[in-house]
């Protein structure tokens, strides 16, 4: 089973990676204005992309100026990151929302499900597709297990904060 969630594991990196490409381009610009204009970046995690924000605030390779979100602090020269399981999650939904009101530019974060509703997707100003729609290992009755909605999520992120770093790294 190792084996096979690692192969599987690959490949969602892999399709993040190849069909997420320009969205990481613009994310990652939205996250350098920010930085380079003394903004904020705040981000916020649903259940357990908990995981982004604790990276985000406490690893080895933080981004400057990152903090957990307040919404009550948010002014128009910060940039905020959402992270969800789903695009169909309803707080990150309300909350994009509410930005979106508020005029502050947002980065969406989850993956993308087929729904008729509405999702984060029509309320972010740029979207990062994680690529994972089901458990990703087959077990001997049919079913799947393995759903590393978190691994993947920080996936993403770390190649959002490398871009971040290297537009960053560019403008000075």
């Amino acid at each position: 089973m190792l084996k096979i969630l690692s192969t599987q594991l690959a490949g969602v990196f892999q399709r993040i990676s190849a069909q997420e490409e320009e969205q990481f381009e613009d994310a990652a610009r939205l996250l350098a204005q920010a930085v380079i204009s003394n903004g904020t970046i705040f981000i916020y995690g649903i259940d357990e992309m908990e995981a982004v924000v604790a990276e985000a605030l406490y690893g080895a390779e933080k981004l400057p100026n990152v903090k957990r979100l307040d919404i009550n602090e948010v002014t128009t020269a910060d940039r905020v990151l959402i992270v969800s399981r789903f695009c169909t999650n309803e707080e990150a939904i309300r909350i994009a929302k509410q930005l979106q009101e508020q005029n502050i530019w947002t980065i969406g974060m989850s993956s993308i499900i087929e729904e008729t509703t509405q999702t984060l997707v029509d309320y972010v100003d740029v979207h990062i597709d994680l690529c994972l729609k089901q458990s990703l290992v087959p077990t001997e009755d049919g079913t799947r297990v393995g759903f590393p909605s978190a691994i993947a999520a920080l996936f993403a992120y770390h190649s959002l904060a490398l871009m971040t770093q290297e537009i960053v790294t560019e403008y000075e």
